[in-house]
């Protein structure tokens, strides 16, 4: 088995995943870290897990300077285009990107898409598919024993849409499989104007996304969202027409209520191994076997794309259609409802709906 050689952008909390990932596994050599900041440089030479790995103040002398087969992409998600595709012309022999993939759906999808191009293998570290509890739940749910999935329900506090959203809406996509999001509505509390991780975020927000079969996802997001379990960043409960799955991201445990069995409560050893590992060790199986696997990086992708459609129905005041290339706004709203009809300026009698 040939040890690859792998590269960190970003010396941030993503960038010290990875690396401290890489530095775990028997399958990778860490052997440079860029980042553009001379503090965290400086942070970095304290470092001494890393003392085997040389420093950079940018990528592009790491990329010139460092033959690499892995090249981790681990800073800010507007910058993530330019240096993965950057990273594809070394040529790497593999990417991991963290999420979001990028900015904006459209440079997502340019990554995703050259990547697909080459049929080089990208892993985006979503924790939930490499956590060993919430993969039981999926098994859970797949082997139907809550019957068809009808209603998941997210309550996450403490974050936003974008900075963790990603995580809980990647997990819904999963979860729906072939019943593919069409539209998305959303509303937004900003009168904190609270910003996190360099965006302005929602104070509180409430999400809806329905899929084309009907199985629908309601997202309760906010800086202080009351939940009903202790301890869990995200409450999920997947509701089938058979019963619910009630789980706590990233706990060891959940709970499975169905009418004529009893109720379980199932405990998961926790793992030793990290998410970011599990992902990179993934991604040198498809480097090893000359193989590619998209699933992740196909569900990251549509997640960013329903979270760029929430913010999008907040600012339009709008249900907003997927895929997004294909959604045209109306013009500024102009209809405010619970105020008295005046009887001019249009509109349509909800009475008289076909």
């Amino acid at each position: 088995m040939a040890i690859l050689r792998a590269v960190v952008v970003g010396g941030g909390t993503g960038g010290m995943l990875s690396a401290r990932a890489l530095l775990a596994s028997p399958r990778f050599e860490l052997v440079a870290v860029a980042d553009t900041s001379a503090a965290a440089i400086e942070r970095l030479s304290q470092e001494a897990s890393l003392a085997g790995a040389e420093l950079f103040p940018d990528y592009q002398s790491m990329f010139s300077a460092t033959a690499a087969d892995v090249v981790c992409v681990s800073t800010y998600a507007p910058t993530h285009e330019e240096i993965a595709m950057a990273a594809m012309d070394l040529p790497a022999k593999g990417l991991l990107v963290e999420k979001p993939l990028a900015g904006t759906v459209a440079a997502g999808q340019r990554i995703v898409g050259a990547a697909k191009a080459r049929q080089l293998p990208i892993v985006v570290p979503h924790g939930l598919m490499a956590r060993d509890a919430p993969r039981e739940v999926l098994s859970e749910l797949r082997s139907g024993a809550i019957g068809a999935l009808r209603v998941v329900e997210m309550e996450c506090t403490g974050w936003d849409l974008i900075n963790a959203g990603i995580h809980w809406i990647q997990y819904f996509v999963a979860l729906s499989g072939t019943d593919l999001p069409e539209r998305v509505l959303c509303a937004c509390d900003t009168s904190t104007r609270t910003f996190r991780d360099g965006l302005q975020v929602e104070t509180e927000a409430i999400t809806l996304v329905t899929c084309a079969g009907g199985v629908r996802l309601v997202l309760h997001t906010g800086d202080q969202v009351p939940l009903a379990q202790e301890g869990a960043a995200c409450l999920m409960r997947i509701v089938g027409d058979r019963g619910y799955i009630e789980y706590g991201a990233w706990l060891d445990h959940y709970r499975v209520v169905a009418p004529g069995r009893p109720d379980r409560s199932v405990e998961v050893p926790p793992s030793e191994v990290s998410g970011h590992r599990r992902h990179l060790e993934h991604l040198a199986d498809l480097i090893e076997t000359r193989t590619v696997d998209y699933e992740v990086a196909d569900t990251s992708l549509l997640a960013l794309e329903i979270i760029e459609a929430a913010y999008l129905s907040n600012r339009v005041r709008a249900s907003v259609t997927l895929p997004l290339s294909s959604f045209a706004a109306a013009g500024p709203p102009d209809w405010d409802p619970g105020s008295p009809y005046s009887g001019r300026g249009g509109g349509r009698d909800g009475r008289q709906l076909p």
